[in-house]
């Protein structure tokens, strides 16, 4: 075989590490060298001390929203986000890849929260000072939400607070968060018909509790001039009128 211009076969270069034709490989960008999700996990339950809290890191501020939004205190949702990940920790070695990563996750965070509202259900409710503290604390370190200033979003979430544990967190995860019913399913590890029938009933639910809120929203809110951005949306912030489908029981 003929050497090349330095001497070498094209053989004896690639062999060297080059390329025949004198061309060089594509180098690797920042995206390809990042791992996924699931390798993270797996360094994780192999003993990378650093893979877990670089996963957490990755979807803390979701994570973190769905506990805020679903218990209306940031204190308690502090405290399951924390139990929520303690939980993930210890249990990496039993995730199967069945969903993402991210799903299993937000499933373990979601049942921490559902709990802690169950618990609370059975304790003595806090006085109407001590509720609006606690409520004016989960607005501000809610996700912000444009639509609505924030004596309505207490309201929102003061009604919310009314609805049975499973009610409130698929409308958290559909209206308030935004997620599709497909990924609030898998996210409650239940059928889409369920999540359908879970936020049909708690709207239903919701909308005598906040019908006084349609006197002070703005026309465009109340969807009679639509806006920019505001078109479809429901006549009362953040509720979103009941889908068709989900005659599941919740």
């Amino acid at each position: 075989m003929a050497p090349g211009h330095d001497g070498r076969t094209a053989t004896e270069h690639h062999e060297a590490g080059g390329h025949a034709g004198g061309a060089l490989p594509e180098p690797r960008t920042a995206a390809d060298s990042e791992p996924t999700d699931a390798e993270l996990l797996g360094q994780h339950v192999a003993g990378d001390p650093d893979a877990f809290a670089e996963l957490f890191l990755r979807h803390r501020d979701r994570l973190w929203a769905v506990a805020v939004r679903t218990l209306s205190d940031p204190e308690e949702a502090a405290d399951a986000l924390q139990d929520a990940m303690i939980s993930a920790f210890r249990r990496a070695g039993s995730f199967r890849g069945d969903s993402a990563v991210t799903t299993w996750l937000h499933r373990i965070v979601v049942n921490a929260c559902l709990d802690r509202l169950r618990r609370k259900a059975a304790r003595p409710a806090a006085s109407g000072t001590d509720q609006r503290t606690l409520d004016s604390l989960a607005v501000q370190h809610a996700a912000p939400d444009p639509s609505s200033d924030s004596d309505l979003s207490l309201d929102v979430m003061s009604a919310l607070r009314t609805l049975p544990p499973d009610q409130q967190a698929a409308l958290v995860l559909v209206d308030m968060l935004g997620y599709s019913v497909a990924d609030a399913a898998g996210i409650l590890a239940v059928s889409e018909g369920t999540v359908k029938s879970r936020c049909s009933r708690g709207r239903a639910r919701l909308l005598p509790r906040l019908a006084h809120l349609r006197q002070r929203v703005s026309p465009e809110q109340r969807g009679e001039v639509p806006g920019p951005g505001l078109r479809n949306r429901s006549a009362t912030p953040n509720v979103q009128p009941a889908r068709e489908g989900g005659d599941e029981p919740s």
